[in-house]
Parts: structure tokens; sequence; C-alpha cells
């Protein structure tokens, strides 16, 4: 049954809507009546009713319905917003979304990032991601190239929110937005050509010249310090830089990425910074007293970077203070939350530039529009025209010395060929990715590294460097690295050590190991200074000492574990391993001391077995060695639950 009134009004907008979606000539037909034309008075009447019916309900009907309905071609969503931009009719809905975002990023600050990160992320769970994404990148992007120069605090409180965003929303968040900081960052300083590239520090019509491209350089570095993207796109920036004549404003965006990221762009790639030193020192006149005052401090202040003597400005320090409590910030994310760790955008800017016509292989399940089979052949031998000879051994000699070393498996000699030919550890460490291995594969990396350490005649610290730049790519090889010292432990006699069910997947060949019978003492010294170099660098902890039973110690493993305790007390002073044994440093730093040896102290079995060794084979020390022994039980004795008596 009807209701009274609400559902005739009802069916009057359901008639309405099918009469709407039909052919004008059939309407005209169907209320024309039947027999001689229904020229009557009712059949005028019904007309006029209809079409007033017609007209309310195409007003009530959104615009996009009645195009639609009209039988016109199908225009997609992505076109049609097109469209709508670019005739000015942006919709309410996305009018309402880029008030709620910006009214979230007016009011964000240090204190209360936290709040705003959450209202945000409700934002994204009520509306479509993309459009949310677009939205905050749009707002956060201009508000980051204004006209002014702004503060480092400014730019790095934002870079941290896109930095908890990248770890809350997903890769594709931080993908998008990178790709268009690096747009807008080439549009205006493509401008800034046109203008002539005018020194930063002069204006044009009372406007400050620049400032845009300075503020969003800071931005990338600041997004590089927290670990959103690598070394490579920033590296790729200073290169682009260097391009050309070296005008002041591009001294001065120099001297922005060196001051903001300079210590990281060293620690991540040292041999990138000193090519790029030596692009500059080619750049500049032979009569260095033409240079202007900024040209000379950027040559000073890189040249202090290549030396580790960078000095900090207050301004500066005010922008590392800032980007410390950030750090602390993004932190403590992963205490309260989820996060998805990702690593950092190895994208190139090149990548980024070609990203339309070639795709965005950095995010899955993009489209590739490129050959990389040509490109690979293309950048291989660009290389081979342009690198100069090096005396590296022919790879046929290093494939007969890995076979003769022992390595029983093609796995473990392209290893062993990538370690011997490499420049450094950070270009080993580059070409063993390259060599696209399985999970499983991988973990012979860290065997072939050990080999191969334990085989030198003298300790040669490239290894340890190779196997704790390894450990930052990837938690995967700090496992390994544990197996690998139960399974040196097991070598020297200590049967109880764990690990026995790795045994159970080993293939045959992974049992023969490396045919080492008897382990000498100086394999057993080169390994025990590896391990103590990975321990106090936070490769691993001495947790992997577990399942040690300290009291039955045999004599061989008992010299292993001490040797080792010496290079863990030594490195936690040192920032590059020491050549010589008999070193030892003259610091008595207690901070990084502390840190490695109270991550012990939290599993009581390992604690009480380390105050027990400790106590014992330090007992006589003298010097830095009593120090630190005596450091380290305070240490381990503060950081149980129940303080036994020893």
């Amino acid at each position: 049954m009807l209701e009274d009134g609400e559902d005739e009004d009802k069916l009057t907008f359901e008639s309405t809507d099918h009469d709407d979606d039909e052919p004008e000539p059939y309407e005209a037909e169907e209320w024309h009546g039947i027999g001689d034309g229904g020229a009557g008075e009712g059949a005028e009447q019904s007309d006029e009713s209809s079409s007033a019916q017609q007209t309310e309900g195409r007003a009530e009907v959104p615009e996009t319905s009645q195009h639609a309905s009209s039988g016109s071609k199908y225009v997609p969503p992505h076109l049609r917003k097109r469209a709508e931009i670019e005739t000015g009719q942006i919709s309410e809905a996305q009018l309402k979304l880029t008030r709620q975002l910006k009214g979230l990023l007016n009011r964000m600050s240090e204190q209360n990032i936290a709040s705003i990160v959450d209202g945000v992320e409700e934002v994204y769970r009520n509306n479509r991601r993309h459009d949310v994404t677009e939205t905050l990148t749009k707002l956060i992007t201009e508000g980051i190239s204004s006209h002014s120069i702004l503060l480092d605090q400014y730019v790095v409180l934002h870079a941290a929110f896109v930095t908890a965003l990248h770890k809350l929303i997903g890769i594709e968040f931080a993908a998008f937005f990178v790709q268009h900081v690096v747009s807008s960052y080439d549009t205006h300083f493509a401008a800034l050509s046109h203008k002539g590239d005018a020194p930063a520090d002069l204006s044009i019509n009372d406007e400050p010249v620049g400032k845009e491209a300075s503020n969003l350089v800071v931005l990338l570095s600041e997004l590089y310090n927290f670990q959103v993207i690598s070394s490579v796109l920033m590296y790729d920036v200073i290169r682009a830089l260097l391009e050309g004549d070296l005008s002041e404003f591009k001294v001065e965006l120099l001297l922005k990425v060196a001051r903001n990221s300079g210590q990281q762009l060293r620690q991540d790639d040292p041999t990138a910074l000193k090519s790029i030193i030596q692009i500059v020192h080619e750049k500049l006149p032979q009569d260095t007293r033409a240079l202007s005052s900024r040209v000379r401090f950027m040559v000073e202040t890189l040249s202090n970077l290549k030396n580790n003597k960078i000095k900090k400005a207050a301004g500066q320090m005010a922008g590392g203070e800032a980007v410390e409590r950030m750090k602390k910030f993004l932190s403590g994310l992963s205490k309260k939350r989820h996060l998805m760790s990702h690593e950092p955008l190895r994208v190139s800017l090149e990548d980024l530039r070609s990203a339309d016509t070639k795709g965005k292989w950095w995010l899955v399940g993009a489209a590739w529009g490129g050959d990389p089979l040509v490109e690979h052949k293309q950048v291989a031998q660009s290389h081979a025209a342009n690198a100069p000879a090096l005396d590296v051994p022919n790879e046929n000699v290093l494939l007969k010395l890995a076979k003769k070393q022992g390595m029983n498996t093609d796995i473990r000699r392209s290893i062993f060929v990538v370690l011997m030919s490499s420049e450094d550890y950070v270009d080993a460490c580059e070409r063993l990715s390259q060599l696209k291995l399985t999970e499983i594969q991988q973990r012979e990396i860290i065997r072939v590294i050990l080999h191969c350490c334990g085989n030198e005649k003298q300790y040669n610290p490239y290894y340890a460097l190779v196997g704790q730049q390894l450990c930052r790519l990837s938690h995967a090889h700090k496992i390994t690295l544990q197996f690998c010292l139960w399974d040196f432990l097991r070598d020297m006699g200590e049967t109880t050590v764990g690990g026995a069910e790795i045994l159970k997947n080993l293939s045959e060949g992974d049992r023969a190991g490396f045919n080492v019978k008897v382990i000498s003492p100086t394999r057993m010294r080169n390994v025990a200074r590896a391990f103590g170099w990975w321990i106090a660098k936070n490769c691993c902890t001495l947790a992997i000492l577990k399942p040690v039973d300290f009291t039955v110690l045999k004599p061989q493993a008992r010299t292993f574990i001490q040797e080792l305790f010496v290079h863990v007390l030594a490195n936690t002073q040192l920032a590059t391993p020491l050549l010589s044994a008999e070193e030892l440093p003259n610091t008595k730093n207690k901070a990084p001391l502390e840190e490695v040896f109270i991550k012990g102290s939290k599993i009581q079995s390992v604690a009480l077995g380390l105050v027990y060794f400790l106590r014992e084979a330090f007992r006589g020390e003298e010097g830095f060695l009593k120090w630190a022994s005596q450091a380290a039980l305070q240490t381990l004795r503060a950081g149980m639950d129940v303080i036994p008596v020893l």
C-alpha cells in the first residue's frame, strides 16, 4: 500500500528518472495517447505535467548523470577530472578535502605532530587515497616553495611529517611526493635560468630570486636525512648543479646540501663524494684570487666534509637539533602502531624525470616503457669507455683461485670474484646486490666474507666493513652472522652450541663447507676481530652468545672468545677498524660501551655468563682493558633484574 503523499512523490521521481533515460521521440509517442492523435485537453495537460516533472527531476540529477544518460561518449574518471581542473570546475568534496588538510597542516607543530598524523590517517580512511596524497603533496610543496627563506625547523617538521606517512601509508605516498618535489624543483630552477641565474642574495622587481628552488633542495636533504630517499638521488642533484658554469646560485644550493646532509652523504657513499669534490676542483680557475667569497667557502666546506672536519653554525645547530627531535618521534611510532618497513627509495634523478614516458619502476605494479636490456648495455659501454684502467686480476684467474680456496658452488665463486675485484666496500655491496641472489643464496655472502677474512695472512678490515654495510641494508645478514658464529664455535669443538636446525636444511655441498679441517690461530684471530667490530657497531648483539656455556669452554674456544671481547671493547671507542691488534685506544668513552653491553643484559642467562667470563678472562689486566672490562661488568650488573652474588 502507498503511504500518504510520500510514496506518491517517490513514484513520481522514479517515473521521471525512467522518462529521462528514454529517447526523446519515444517520450512524444508515449504521452500523445492512442487513436486520432491525442489532441484533446487531457493530453495537453499530461504533456505539460510530464514536462514539469522531467524538468524538476533533471534539476536534482547531477550534471555527470545528464552527460552519461544523453548517449554521449563515455569519459573515464581521470580524464573527466582533468577536464574539470582545466575548466576550473572543482567538486565540493575536493574543496572540503583541501580545506580539511590545510587546516591540519596549519596547526602542525613539533608538539602536536602525532595528533596531526592521526588526523591525516582518518582523512585517508574517509577519502580516496590518491586524492588525499595529491592534495597533501600540493599543499606541502606550495608551502615549502615560497618566495621567502624558510627556517630549517619548518622544513624539518614537514619532512618528518612526510616520513611518518611514508611509514604508515606506504611507499606509494613517498614516491608520489618525491616525484612532485623534484618536478617542482626542476621547474623553479629552469625559470631562474631564464632570468639570468642572478645571485641568490639579490632580487628582481623587489622579489627574492631562487628561494623556491633553495627551499625545495633543503626539503630533499631533510627527506634524505630521514631515510625516505637514498644517496643516489642526492648525488644526482649535486652532479646536476655542477653541470655548466659554477654560478653563485648553484654554489648556494651546493652549500645547502653539504650543510644539511654532508655527514650522511660521506657515510653512505664516500667514493661519490670524492668524485664530486674532484669535479669542483676541475671547474675552479687556476687563479684562486678570482673566486668569490661564497665559492671559496663552498670549497672549504667540501674539503672539511671530506676530512670529517665539519663545523656547524648556530642556525645549522638549531636545524640539527630539530632533526634529532623528529628522529626520536619517528622511532617512537613503532612502539605505538604497526609500521611498513621500507628501504630508502633508490631512485635516480633521471628515473624521476622520465617517469611519464618510461614508467615508475620503483612502484609495484607500475608499467615500464623502457628496454632494460638495451639501457643496461648502453650504461655498461659508457662505463667501460670512461673507466680508468685498473690493476684488477682477470676473472678467470679469480675463478681458479676461488676453486682452490674451496668455493664449491657457482654462487660462492661469483661472490668471491665480486669481493676480490671491487674498488672498496661500498662498491662491493653495490655489485653484490646486482647478483640478484635469492634470500637463501644471500646467506652465502657472509660465509664467503668470513672464509676470505680468515684466509688473510694479516687481518684485512675490508671484510668487516663489507659485512657492516650489508647489515645496514638487510636484517637477514645479521641472522646469517649469528649462524656463522655458531658454526665456527662448533668447528672448534663446542658441539653443544645452537644452530643444529639450520643444518637440516643444507645440501651436501653446503655441509662440506670450505674444506677447512683445522682452524689455525691466524684464522681464529681474524674472525674474532671481525666479529668484535660487528658487535661493537650493532651489526649483531651479544645475544648471539646465548647458546654458549662460558663455564665449560674448551681452550681454543676460550681463547677465541677472549680475543673477540678485546676487540669488542676496543672498537666501541673507534670510528674505523684498527690495523694492528696490539693497538688499543686511548679514549675512555663510556656511552658506546654501555650501549653494547646493556643489550646483553636483557637476557639473564647471557648476562650471567658474560659477568663470569669477563671477570675471569680480564683478571689482572691493566690500562684500557681493565677500565673497559670493569665498565662492561658494571653495565651488565645494572641491567639485570636480579644481581647475583659472584
